[in-house]
């Protein structure tokens, strides 16, 4: 290219490049220099690409002792800024301009990038190399953002960007690598899809304040991300459409403190088989209008839901289904509108309020090691009998175990003897009546006190019966003393003797009484022994 055919302001950047110094052709007045009012700016301000494309390929060497750079403010861009394929070594670093075209970096290798506070029609950078940071802060860009499968070795900063691809995709990021750190906070607004499946990210992916819109579809399409260290998706971070973070892994913890996602009818967070180190915050504000699905998950710290408001009226509003985590508080704002699914999750310390309990839950399966707080057995059976499932027998189980292993032996019989009662219900009329009589006879043996208050009575009926009514004497030479008493009691024992029962010999009607009380002591005292032992042994 021929510096005489360069206009004066192109003139000025050829000559500025050997140093690497900076040309500035805004007008100084903030508001004429807006890149939204880029068509008023006049041709001193326009830059044709093709000047900057030969400045970035080494039409000019840079002077001896200075580091080249093409820096400009205030430009008008105009033509395609093509460096498909090209090898920069030098930075490029466009503030406030605008391109009539979207600049293609395609498979380039690249220095650092900045364009800031820039306007474009969409930057097409797919596998493109960049040794050093990526800087978009403050740029408005329509038609697409495309960085999939570029790689860049430093920091990815698209704070305060405007990404505008309504019904397409504003971000399409897929298999993108960042070696440190990747900002979408401080105003970030994309309206379309953001894309980020398969990236891999070696500091932190920070949302933070970040607003998403597409309601009709998905909004952070990020299943499989890989972040080494924390992902924020709060201080005031909203979604319009789904957010998907579907088998990620996060080396530190990720946290929607606050945030507001929304999708109704459908899944809003859909994080099942996410893995993430340490914690999981969707706390203190956090609010969901469709599902919240965390199946599969693996949280090694705390899971936590205080504070959270969750809404999905058609179905499961909140699954937890086989989930692993040290810690599941799940002390929400108000009880979840929806179904909340804890069925085979497997969780160390659960804690909870019963004034935030939902009305529909699926417990089978799940698995605890301490409830806080524990609450009475009467409580926690209201829980259980949430099951929208009905009966299953191992959350009975389950809680019984834990009043065991806390001391509460008499809330874990009362767990276990609602459960044969639950159970009952679910079974035919001729074993609903074999229940009943064992419920009442002896509380399917969980009340060992109750088979001692029959045994109490059976023994002061027949000693009664037997007063009345002396049974004959079995050996007439023998003429042993009759005691009433001791009698009925000998017949209740169903071992040992004492000397009543093998001397006397009822007939008629009383032998069958003596036969009922037979039967009776030996059901009822087999019943209180096992009741004794179980209270003795602590089972």
């Amino acid at each position: 290219m021929n510096i005489e055919d360069l206009t004066p302001s192109e003139r000025r950047l050829w000559k500025a490049f050997p140093k690497g110094e900076s040309v500035d052709l805004s007008a100084g007045d903030p508001a004429f220099d807006d890149v939204g009012q880029s068509d008023r700016w006049g041709h001193d301000r326009v830059v044709r690409a093709e000047v900057l494309v030969a400045l970035l390929v080494g039409a000019v060497e840079p002077e001896p002792g200075q580091v080249a750079a093409v820096r400009l403010t205030g430009a008008r861009v105009t033509g395609s800024l093509n460096l498909g394929h090209a090898e920069v070594t030098v930075p490029l670093a466009l503030t406030a301009c605008s391109f009539d075209e979207a600049p293609h970096l395609y498979w380039a290798s690249m220095n650092s990038v900045h364009l800031m506070r820039c306007r474009l029609p969409g930057l097409v950078a797919s596998g493109t190399r960049v040794d050093g940071h990526l800087w978009l802060e403050g740029s408005r860009i329509s038609g697409g953002l495309w960085l999939d499968g570029a790689n860049i070795t430093g920091i990815l900063n698209m704070s305060g960007v405007q990404l505008t691809n309504p019904g397409g995709d504003a971000l399409l990021a897929d298999r993108l690598a960042v070696e440190a750190n990747v900002y979408c906070d401080q105003g970030f607004v994309a309206n379309g899809e953001v894309r980020l499946p398969g990236a891999r990210i070696g500091g932190q992916l920070i949302f933070r304040g970040a607003r998403l819109y597409n309601p009709t579809g998905v909004a952070l399409y990020a299943s499989r991300l890989d972040v080494a260290a924390n992902v924020f998706c709060d201080g005031g971070f909203a979604a319009e459409g789904e957010v998907r973070l579907r088998g990620a892994r996060v080396g530190g913890y990720l946290s929607f403190v606050g945030a507001n996602l929304s999708a109704p009818q459908r899944t809003a967070l859909n994080a099942d088989d996410l893995a993430v180190e340490t914690d999981v915050y969707c706390s203190d504000g956090f609010s969901s209008v469709g599902a919240v699905s965390f199946s599969g998950a693996r949280v090694t710290g705390q899971l936590s839901l205080r504070g959270a408001r969750l809404r999905h009226d058609d179905g499961t509003a909140l699954s937890l289904q086989r989930v692993q985590a040290e810690e599941l508080l799940l002390r929400t704002a108000e009880p979840v509108q929806g179904t909340t699914d804890l069925s085979y999750a497997r969780i160390n310390l659960l804690r909870d309020d019963a004034a935030s309990w939902p009305d529909r839950l699926q417990l089978d399966g799940l698995q605890y090691e301490t409830l806080e707080p524990p609450l009475t057995a009467r409580e926690r059976l209201a829980w259980l009998r949430r099951d929208s499932d009905g009966y299953a027998p191992q959350p009975y189980e389950r809680l019984a175990q834990t009043y065991r292993s806390l001391g509460l032996d008499a809330d874990g019989r009362s767990v276990l003897l609602a459960k044969a009662r639950d159970r009952r219900q679910t079974q035919g009329v001729p074993r609903k009546i074999i229940g009943w009589l064992q419920d009442v006879l002896v509380g399917y043996g969980y009340r060992p006190f109750r088979a001692a208050s029959w045994l109490i009575g059976l023994l002061a009926f027949g000693t009664i019966v037997f007063s009345l009514h002396k049974p004959d004497v079995l050996d007439d030479g023998h003429k042993p003393h009759f005691n009433a008493f001791f009698y009925t009691l000998d017949l209740l024992l169903p071992i040992g003797s004492l000397g009543q029962e093998i001397e006397f010999a009822p007939k008629g009607v009383y032998q069958w009484i003596a036969n009922l009380i037979v039967a009776a002591g030996l059901i009822l005292g087999l019943t209180v022994a096992a009741g004794a032992t179980r209270a003795l042994s602590r089972e």
